[in-house]
């Protein structure tokens, strides 16, 4: 009893971890926003040295989840806990790299103004957080109704990036003296895109915890 006791523990810290982890890289994401749009630098530089951050936690996170498995020999939905878990960590690493690429983006632009208002990347980047933050408490509670209305609300963020995309591509076609610094915008733009992509991709695992089953929940519509 007291082996049981002391692996539910560990895998209950470990859920906290993801939570955890997710929290950082949403923060991660609205930081690099900012800094874009605040030409930023110091804290564009900041936000690349911390990914290492998120990175170590998912190794640590992984490691632990390994040992579960191997030494526990979890059945049913324990197994399926710790394989989402493994799953889960993998995009909220990736939604990281995706802040660290947004500031990365910042500091090729240097110290130059932006070519135009940030509008779409602000509400882009408010869309995948919020999604990604509700998505995590569905996660916690175990809530596969949320996690499936999460998963429709990445078409949301898809428009936005695609009247954004359009925007930029007409600045660039009318003034081709813009088109590497319009570039590095579609590249913002793009990351946030795939922020929400990643999100989704973790609902599809909140729902696969609790059914059991393994679907796509939100089928491309192009």
């Amino acid at each position: 009893m007291v082996v049981r006791a002391s692996y539910h523990k560990e895998l209950n810290t470990l859920e906290d971890d993801v939570v955890r982890m997710g929290k950082m890289a949403g923060d991660a994401v609205k930081a690099s926003v900012i800094a874009l749009q605040e030409r930023d630098l110091t804290t564009s530089k900041k936000i690349i040295k911390d990914d290492k951050k998120i990175n170590t936690l998912r190794y640590d996170i992984e490691e632990r989840c390994l040992l579960l498995i191997a030494t526990q020999q979890p059945m049913a939905r324990d197994l399926r806990t710790i394989a989402a878990l493994l799953s889960i960590i993998t995009d909220l690493e990736r939604i990281g790299d995706h802040a660290e690429g947004n500031a990365r983006i910042s500091l090729l632009i240097g110290d130059k103004p932006l070519i135009k208002q940030t509008v779409g990347l602000s509400k882009m980047a408010a869309q995948g957080i919020s999604m990604l933050e509700r998505c995590l408490v569905a996660f916690k509670e175990r809530d596969k109704e949320t996690a499936k209305i999460i998963c429709d609300e990445d078409d949301i963020v898809d428009d936005l990036y695609d009247k954004d995309y359009r925007e930029i591509l007409d600045i660039m076609i009318n003034d081709t003296s813009l088109i590497q610094e319009g570039t590095y915008m579609t590249w913002a733009g793009h990351n946030l895109e795939r922020v929400a992509d990643r999100v989704t991709n973790i609902a599809e695992r909140v729902v696969f915890m609790v059914t059991g089953k393994m679907e796509e929940l939100n089928v491309s519509k192009y």
